[in-house]
């Protein structure tokens, strides 16, 4: 399966002062990429640096190269021929994207006609299938009516729609469910995933939500100060992660079995980006922190190839993607390394 986006060493600096730290993963067609880490990590940034959205003072070095082609650093007019044709992009709050005084139906002829001469009565046909494409029925109805007729539910579909309208390689979906009740979220992502896979894009998901990422996606990397600190297969990095970071986080979540009360949780805070700790990001808050920790910034190492994954068909291939962890102690961990983090360590 070929790979939509390939990032290689990525590093942005915003005002000299580095934010995202030489991150790469792929994203492959038809499979879903999770950018995974707590607010401030990085993952937004990384984001908009491969749409091409980075701040204007933000200094990006690295390759993006998507379907091949390097994009990385390019200028606006490049990433105008990208946009809608190849790119498809999903915002935090659908608001930001959709105009308030145009109908929803015309918002995505416009998006079909901007890539293309296409007849405006074939441009509103293929607005309303998209429409119907994401469950919003009654479509050649609603296609008509504004964005303040449509709940949060509704607008992020017809965001997803607009994303989607003209079968792009690569969707970005910056944290999509943000402010939507837990059913609603459960229809977006739902949605989404049957869109994306009706166009064979491959998914790049933003999220601070584990679970969603446990749930959906194929591929996981988890981001920490700017950096990747885990990455692999996600029902293996979610499943037995190696990395204290990742550990530590899973462990917050609440497990079947939950039964109520405190959950463990990582002590302290995320380090500032301008104010980064000597070795270790991690250190400071890290419950198996050595010698070399404080020190030495550990680089990311691979890992031997685990069992055949369970979401991925493809997974133990010879070309499939080894898992990495940036870690100076993986190989001195316990093999259940989210027994490092417990209710007694709450602080």
């Amino acid at each position: 399966m070929s790979s939509v986006l390939e990032v290689r060493d990525l590093r942005v600096s915003v005002d000299g002062v580095p934010a995202v730290r030489g991150v790469s993963f792929d994203v492959r067609a038809g499979e879903v990429t999770a950018l995974v880490g707590e607010s401030g990590a990085g993952k937004s940034l990384t984001a908009r640096a491969v749409l091409g959205l980075a701040p204007h003072d933000a200094r990006v070095s690295g390759s993006v190269r998507l379907a091949g082609e390097e994009v990385a650093g390019a200028p606006p007019a490049v990433y105008r021929r990208l946009w809608g044709r190849r790119i498809g992009y999903v915002p935090q709050d659908a608001l930001t994207v959709l105009s308030p005084v145009h109908p929803v139906g015309g918002q995505l002829a416009a998006a079909v006609r901007s890539v293309g001469r296409v007849p405006r009565a074939e441009a509103r046909r293929r607005a309303v299938a998209a429409l119907e494409r994401v469950g919003i029925a009654d479509a050649g109805r609603r296609a008509r009516a504004y964005p303040h007729e449509f709940s949060g539910g509704m607008r992020q579909r017809a965001v997803i729609a607009m994303a989607l309208v003209n079968s792009p390689d690569l969707v970005v979906a910056d944290e999509p469910t943000t402010a939507l009740d837990p059913r609603v979220q459960a229809q977006v992502l739902r949605v989404l995933a049957e869109a994306r896979e009706a166009v064979g894009a491959g998914l790049l998901l933003i999220t601070h939500d584990l679970a969603v990422a446990r749930s959906h996606a194929d591929r996981a990397v988890v981001m920490y100060a700017g950096r990747v600190c885990e990455a692999g297969p996600a029902d293996e990095v979610f499943g037995s992660p190696r990395a204290p970071y990742t550990a530590g986080l899973v462990a917050s979540l609440p497990g079947a079995g939950f039964g109520g009360g405190p959950l463990p949780v990582i002590g302290g805070s995320p380090p500032l980006a301008s104010a980064l700790p000597a070795g270790c990001a991690f250190a400071p808050r890290c419950p198996a922190v050595g010698e070399a920790c404080g020190s030495v910034e550990p680089e990311l190492g691979f890992l031997p190839h685990p069992a055949p994954s369970r979401k991925s068909s493809d997974a133990g291939r010879a070309d499939e993607p080894a898992r990495t962890v940036a870690c100076h102690r993986v190989d001195a961990l316990p093999a259940a390394v989210t027994d490092l983090f417990t209710r007694e360590a709450r602080v």
